[in-house]
């Protein structure tokens, strides 16, 4: 599965090979994006990014209703239980879970 982030062109230039290249802002961290997919992007348009391409525009509303999915799913990430860490590949040590029993918690 792919994912696009959209974002908002802060400028434009062409590269040293002509390549028209962008300066796209995700909610504050700007990126270097190509623009070649896209070449009537202009200062201020929104679009969609995969791997450091621009690969198609959208309006504002359409980039907002994204970023708010994306914070939705990060709140719901932060809800989810943590699982725990083993130092180990065997799993938990022994006691500390319902498949592995301490000899303490065996019954006679």
């Amino acid at each position: 599965m792919c994912l696009g982030v959209p974002g908002q062109v802060v400028r434009i230039e062409e590269s040293a090979q002509g390549i028209p290249m962008g300066k796209v802002s995700f909610g504050g961290i700007t990126k270097d994006v190509c623009l070649a997919y896209v070449p009537d992007a202009q200062v201020g348009d929104f679009v969609v990014v995969h791997v450091g391409f621009a690969i198609s525009k959208l309006d504002e509303e359409e980039a907002r209703q994204v970023f708010e999915f994306l914070r939705q799913m990060e709140e719901l990430a932060e809800l989810e239980i943590p699982q725990p860490e083993y130092a180990s590949e065997d799993g938990p040590p022994a006691g500390t879970d319902p498949g592995h029993p301490s000899e303490e918690g065996k019954q006679i």
